[in-house]
């Protein structure tokens, strides 16, 4: 347990991610502990919800997967059919409305285990507020508490896991803790769905079944945003890659010229990373790569560009930077990582703590190369080739 990677988070996103799963599990038996057995109609409103809901996320499941295509989020989906069982199912059948989204975190065998359950506890404190907001035991069909129950279930859900996101990466900019705008907006419409999918089912249950085409519709929508951001990620790391990086490190060099604001890049490279694949393996290798692109994202400035080169390389803009605060930026990252502790396996399967990771850094400043982004990058090349030659575990200016 002591090698699990939720313990390799922040002190202050451990114990608020720890808190949150811990108020959702205590909200949840409650909920069991003190609410009367559902009556048979309030049976056939879940039956029909779940069902509904688990045809369309199972065969949009199917569907992908005959594609080829990547690996599907159904977070919209589980937003909208919780909102349904919000307004329409007495709370001890919303709890098992939450086994929808904690079954599919458990079937897609996620590495982190750890933030599915702070999704699922999130989601669990969101839908109960938004129930709590229109009515605890007799939920108020009245429009406007309608809309303030959908407006504390997107706030709750959006807010608890952007504080916990912004803890875990202090680093990251606004849309990576808050999401997109297109985000926002299928959130909306998920729980606009919801909302009169559950009006329905307390209308006529067998009416509600009418959701399937708009919600399997939703389902498939929710996935274009996901399809576009991994185009855009690299796999093994989650950091922006070389492609996007690049688009995004040009764009930002060519404003920063039009305001004579000074940049640097920075190159950085594992040291002695292929004797880390000999001798612990590959999936050793793969867990130190995200280790220090995680660390590396919480250890930059706020509004650093971090990507992924390839192989062992990573690659930093640092924007309105001066050589002095560029360097100082890389000397921190270079400790950072030198006192980096990565649980792992190697490859007998056994337990295993990496530890030892060093890192050379060369950088590159518009001050004395300019705003052309291959300057740039030749230069914090040379620099980095410098720090190795020079024995590794530096930092080199250009």
């Amino acid at each position: 347990m002591r090698h699990w990677p939720l313990w390799t988070l922040r002190k202050s996103a451990l114990a608020y991610w720890l808190l949150v799963d811990a108020c959702a599990l205590a909200v949840v038996v409650h909920v069991i502990a003190s609410s009367e057995p559902p009556a048979p109609d309030e049976i056939g409103r879940f039956a029909v919800i779940a069902a509904t809901a688990g045809a369309v996320v199972i065969g949009s499941s199917i569907h992908s997967h005959r594609l080829g295509e990547t690996e599907r989020n159904p977070w919209a989906a589980h937003l909208c059919y919780l909102t349904a069982g919000a307004v329409a199912l007495p709370c001890n059948l919303l709890v098992l409305l939450l086994f929808g989204p904690a079954l599919h975190g458990v079937l897609a065998q996620r590495p982190e285990s750890h933030r599915w359950v702070f999704t699922l506890s999130a989601s669990a404190l969101a839908v109960f507020g938004a129930r709590y907001a229109i009515g605890w035991e007799r939920p108020d069909p009245d429009l406007g508490v309608m809309v303030l129950g959908a407006t504390v279930l997107l706030v709750v859900h959006a807010g608890v896991i952007a504080v916990g996101l912004k803890l875990r990466t202090p680093g990251a900019r606004g849309e990576e803790v808050l999401g997109e705008q297109i985000d926002v907006v299928l959130g909306v419409v998920a729980v606009s769905i919801g909302g009169l999918m559950g009006v329905v089912a307390l209308a006529n249950p067998v009416h509600a079944l009418m959701a399937g085409p708009p919600l399997a519709l939703l389902e498939r929508a929710a996935q274009l945003p996901h399809w576009r951001r991994s185009a855009q990620r690299d796999a093994k790391t989650g950091l922006a890659n070389a492609v996007h990086w690049d688009d995004r490190a040009r764009a930002e060099l060519a404003k920063a010229r039009a305001r004579d604001r000074p940049m640097a890049v920075m190159l950085l490279d594992l040291d002695h990373f292929k004797r880390v694949n000999d001798e612990v393996g590959h999936l050793a290798g793969d867990s130190a790569l995200s280790a220090v692109a995680l660390l590396l994202s919480g250890t930059v400035r706020s509004g650093d560009l971090v990507g992924r080169f390839g192989g062992e390389e990573f690659v930093v803009l640092l924007p309105d930077a001066e050589p002095a605060i560029a360097r100082s930026v890389a000397q921190r990252v270079r400790h950072a990582v030198a006192d980096l502790a990565v649980p792992t396996v190697d490859t007998h399967g056994r337990e295993h703590l990496l530890t030892g990771l060093t890192v050379s850094i060369g950088v590159a400043t518009s001050r004395r190369f300019g705003y052309e982004l291959p300057d740039l990058l030749v230069a914090a090349d040379a620099a980095l080739l410098s720090a190795k030659g020079y024995g590794r575990n530096l930092v080199e200016m250009a």
